[in-house]
């Protein structure tokens, strides 16, 4: 150190012993401060106060690789919809199934078809193939691009109560078109030309249904108050109506009319009721419950009590469904409709709505009433829902409607 640095730091202490001589000290400290500058040239001032050149500008913090999706939901047409409670897993491609695209919910799968049986027909897409018990997926079509939606089998056992399904994306359809003659030689075919696609389940409205029903014979001109409540007499007869005409082509799959001469079923449905050869036609062929089904407890039929929607519906699933309603529990019929007011269906009916929801887009309840989580079984139903129910006969797309019966 220097004899000038020594005298500095001398005069330094003397400050620093004395504070209260605060303005020498101001002017000791900026006569070091220019007296440093100056022997080493103003470099160690600089270089006190540059920037360590180890450091170099910050860079942009990059999100980890754990919450970068490895895959998107972009392999899917742009207007299909999503299950909003589903997360993509991930996405492969595949020479079976084409795009396969991997989501889980903790939703039940029932949810999900749910889901999609009431948006995608009002985004042009068809329903193919409804889920049931034998195939439990739900395939759709729009154009030539068809989607399948299946439930996987979950082997991970911290996945418990995880629902794992896949929408793969097959492409074009695998149906061979059917070859246009060549415009220079045309041919006429001469063989009938027979449509394969089912008749479509929705009309515009309420009075199209009642149009259609009317024109086939089962309900008159005077039928047009779609809000008006049905009395159980009146559905029975229209029920019986609408089913023969429609399957008008199939006799062996006809309701017989009661004669005159039967044995009432009911106390209150005497042989002279005019609704006695179709409320005991129902009865006889075991369509609603009676003495003859083995109910004892049904030996009034009240012709004239309000139609509810849980008896609309089990009246009318045998005649759709045509084999024996399936054992049903509450909790079956909580997991598959999701119904919050499950509890309020009267045992009888609950294996007809279970049976409905087997139906897929076709259900009696999903038509008539859209979708809904509350199912109201004791509500009453108007004429516009009953024409909705009657309109239509068969389970799945295999199924006859009112339309088809014009002109026959």
């Amino acid at each position: 150190m220097s004899s000038s640095q020594t005298n500095w730091t001398s005069q330094l202490r003397i400050v620093l012993i004395h504070p209260c001589q605060s303005l020498l000290f101001r002017c000791l400290a900026i006569s070091i401060l220019i007296s440093m500058s100056g022997c080493n040239g103003g470099k160690s001032l600089q270089n006190t106060f540059a920037p360590d050149p180890k450091l170099k500008e910050p860079t942009a913090i990059s999100a980890k690789s754990s919450d970068i999706p490895a895959t998107s939901a972009n392999a899917l047409p742009a207007d299909f919809p999503l299950y909003p409670q589903a997360k993509l897993q991930s996405t492969a491609e595949t020479r079976e199934r084409g795009t396969v695209t991997t989501w889980t919910t903790s939703d039940p799968i029932e949810f999900v078809y749910k889901f999609y049986q009431t948006e995608l027909p009002g985004k042009q897409w068809e329903i193919v193939t409804a889920p049931s018990d034998r195939n439990p997926q739900l395939e759709v079509k729009q154009a030539q691009t068809t989607i399948s939606i299946a439930p996987q089998t979950n082997t991970d056992k911290q996945q418990t109560g995880v629902t794992t399904y896949t929408i793969s994306l097959l492409g074009a359809s695998t149906a061979t078109p059917t070859p246009t003659p060549a415009a220079s030689n045309p041919t006429p075919s001469t063989a009938p030309i027979v449509s394969t696609k089912p008749s479509s389940t929705l009309l515009a409205t309420n009075a199209d249904y009642l149009t259609d029903l009317t024109k086939i014979g089962v309900l008159t001109g005077a039928d047009t108050a779609t809000n008006r409540i049905v009395t159980r007499r009146e559905y029975a007869r229209w029920l019986v109506a609408a089913h023969n005409k429609i399957t008008g082509t199939k006799p062996t799959q006809q309701i017989k009319l009661a004669t005159s001469d039967a044995k009432p079923a009911f106390q209150d449905v005497s042989n002279s009721n005019p609704d006695f050869s179709s409320i005991q036609g129902l009865a006889e062929a075991g369509l609603i419950p009676s003495p003859l089904s083995g109910d004892a407890t049904s030996v009034l039929f009240r012709p004239d009590t309000p139609l509810t929607r849980e008896q609309m519906i089990l009246w009318k699933i045998p005649l759709d469904t045509r084999q024996p309603l399936p054992a049903a529990s509450l909790d079956a019929v909580k997991q598959t409709w999701g119904f919050q007011d499950a509890g309020k269906v009267d045992p009888k009916a609950l294996r007809a709505v279970l049976a409905d929801f087997q139906n897929g887009e076709q259900s009696n309840i999903r038509r008539v009433f859209g979708y809904t989580t509350l199912f109201q079984p004791k509500k009453t139903v108007n004429l516009g829902e009953v024409a909705i129910a009657i309109w239509y006969f068969g389970a799945n797309s295999e199924g006859l409607s009112a339309r088809d019966a014009i002109g026959n």
